[in-house]
């Protein structure tokens, strides 16, 4: 892999080689134990797993899944949950954060082949590590069982078909993902910018026939629109309000009056897509240009979307630091990991550690992620100069050569 450098003791080479079985075993363990702890503390596969679940056994008994507020998900979502309403709580136990983990880990290994990286790299398990032990939204969303993970997954997925220029492939798996739940719909706007209007109709028939076909199985078909939505556009729910981390529900809690939250969080969502548009003009090569764009729409989704949770944050994080080894590279800036400094896991921060504050820790984590992608849009420092001629560091992209894999 070339990575500008012809040094062999460079950290770049050293990462991008295989890694040994000592780190794999380093990686099942973290993983293994993960998991374990998860299927000895929840049922169900985690709590919100249990909601969709809860959804399904519902109707397969004759009621309706929308009767409860806290399924928010498409028709579609419900028949996808049928398998798992008919296993026993013993196996969905084990078998979900099971799944959840295995998940997670082919989304990071989609980001990394994405950006050119081995699958079978150091840089592939000490990061798949590190996100494990070391970023506490990837523990949450295991021993929540949240369908995030399936928004985790598809959004490195669709963009490495997008990247091999397997666009119309590439809008499928985002509608998939959209049909299971609803989180990736602002990324179809990349589809609009890059103007693959197949693609874009693609990720828009997915979920529609999808969940008008399942809409038509429910006792009340229009139940989502009637009920789940309004509740989403309200956010009127105290127990959830408590665990968001967009502006509108955060700046209330300290004195904001409401509507001024509201309009605050809509400029900071409108600037950030105005600067994700920014960002595919540049229209540097390589594969930076998708990730960057993909994860500016979804950060300035998060900013104004009710709920917006601390584990949204696993949908652009991963992407970000595959491509830590690119030139110039987004992950490469200080507070890119500034950000990240209150997801640490056991460091305790004064005030913040009650279960129904750790919101204010997940608000500072994607204000600032959002305002690092968002400036990083006008290009990495020095990558093009003020008559707009680039220079190599917005040029190179990373290569896997022949002999890495």
């Amino acid at each position: 892999m070339r990575t500008g450098k012809g040094d062999k003791g460079d950290i770049r080479g050293w990462l991008l080689r295989p890694a040994g079985w000592q780190a794999w075993a380093v990686l099942a363990a973290v993983l293994g134990a993960l998991v374990a702890r998860t299927a000895r503390v929840t049922s169900d596969g985690g709590m919100d797993n249990a909601i969709v679940v809860r959804a399904a056994r519902t109707w397969l008994a004759g009621g309706d899944p929308y009767d409860d507020p806290h399924f928010l998900y498409f028709p579609s979502a419900v028949l996808a949950a049928v398998p798992q309403a008919l296993l026993p709580g013993a196996v969905l136990r084990v078998a979900v954060p099971l799944a959840v983990a295995g998940l997670l880990a082919a989304g990071w290994w989609c980001a990394l082949r994405l950006h050119g990286a081995p699958g079978t790299s150091r840089l592939a398990v000490l990061g798949l590590t590190g996100l494990a032990a070391g970023f506490a939204p990837f523990g949450h969303l295991v021993r929540l069982g949240n369908w995030t993970v399936t928004a985790a997954l598809a959004l490195p997925l669709c963009l490495l078909l997008a990247h091999r220029s397997r666009w119309v492939a590439a809008g499928a798996v985002l509608g998939a993902a959209v049909a299971l739940k609803p989180l990736l719909a602002p990324a179809a706007l990349l589809f609009v910018l890059a103007g693959r209007w197949r693609a874009l109709a693609a990720a828009l028939l997915v979920p529609a026939l999808a969940s008008g076909a399942a809409a038509l199985l429910m006792p009340d078909p229009a139940g989502f629109f009637t009920r789940t939505l309004p509740f989403l556009l309200g956010g009127d729910d105290g127990f959830v309000r408590l665990y968001e981390a967009s502006p509108a529900a955060v700046l209330p809690r300290l004195g904001v009056p409401g509507p001024l939250a509201e309009g605050l969080a809509v400029l900071a969502a409108g600037a950030g897509v105005l600067a994700a548009w920014w960002r595919w003009r540049r229209a540097d090569p390589g594969p930076a240009r998708l990730a960057e764009t993909a994860a500016g729409l979804m950060l300035s989704a998060f900013l104004v979307s009710r709920p917006s949770y601390d584990h949204y944050l696993l949908v652009v994080v991963p992407l970000l630091l595959a491509g830590v080894l690119h030139e110039g590279a987004l992950a490469q800036r200080p507070w890119f990991w500034t950000a990240l400094v209150p997801q640490l896991p056991g460091v305790e921060w004064p005030g913040l550690e009650a279960a129904g504050r750790r919101a204010f820790k997940d608000a500072f984590t994607l204000g600032v992620l959002a305002v690092t992608v968002a400036v990083h849009a006008r290009g990495p420092v020095a990558a093009v100069d003020r008559r707009g001629a680039a220079t190599r560091a917005g040029a190179r992209t990373l290569e896997v050569d022949s002999g890495s894999g």
